[in-house]
């Protein structure tokens, strides 16, 4: 019986230190990737479920446990749809809709009079971006509003993002920053002869390089940052 329980403890000496040295390693170890991020750059679980019925829009919120309709009109026809994270977007022939977890309601943009439907929509986890012929539309997952933003006559759309929480669309004359901590769209004017040279979204932050400049817009804060680039 001694015999037995030498050997036992001998085996079991390398496991304790085996489990020592991992516990070691996991104090030591530097912050995941996730542990890193800054407030809003979580990936956010797709909680939203879209649904087209006859006549109805449907969000099935799976963090409330809860459903949000919106009756369709005679004849109007559901060209687009998609939900991501926390956030819905559906796009009729008449309208666009959008939607967030625990909303009460859908919020609803009507297009205007020669203003055809967009193709889709830009959806990060918290906000959701769509642009037309004459108008930037923006929802706020954070309110649960949607906002809008009317192009001037000849102004031209560059390019738009989405991801996360934070949007941006970029027009010929300026920059559109979307956030849905502090709510709406921030606009930083563009220079004449100020070429775009690139546009992203990640996380909570959205960059445009121009010929001249870094444009940084940080959605926490709903500010543009720049730095010369001359």
């Amino acid at each position: 019986m001694t015999r037995r329980r030498r050997r036992a403890g001998a085996a079991a000496a390398p496991a304790l230190a085996l489990a020592a040295a991992l516990a070691l390693a996991l104090v030591a170890a530097p912050p995941s990737s996730a542990q890193r991020r800054a407030p809003g750059e979580t990936p956010l679980a797709d909680v939203l479920q879209i649904v087209v019925l006859e006549r109805e829009l449907v969000a099935i919120d799976g963090l409330a446990g809860t459903d949000t309709r919106a009756e369709l009109e005679i004849g109007e026809r559901v060209l687009w749809t998609e939900a991501r994270g926390r956030v819905g977007v559906a796009i009729t022939d008449r309208r666009l809709l959008a939607v967030g977890t625990r909303s009460g309601a859908w919020q609803a943009a009507r297009f205007r009079r020669g203003e055809p439907p967009p193709p889709g929509a830009l959806l990060g986890e918290r906000v959701a971006i769509a642009v037309t012929g004459k108008r930037a539309l923006g929802f706020d997952g954070g309110s649960g509003n949607l906002v809008e933003r009317t192009l001037g006559p000849r102004e031209r759309v560059l390019a738009a993002d989405a991801d996360g929480a934070v949007g941006v669309v970029v027009t010929d004359r300026r920059a559109l920053g979307l956030s849905p901590f502090v709510g709406g769209f921030f606009v930083q004017p563009l220079r004449l002869e100020e070429d775009v040279e690139g546009v992203a979204a990640t996380g909570n932050v959205a960059t445009v390089r121009t010929s001249r400049r870094l444009l940084t817009f940080q959605a926490p804060v709903g500010a543009w940052v720049e730095v010369p680039l001359d």
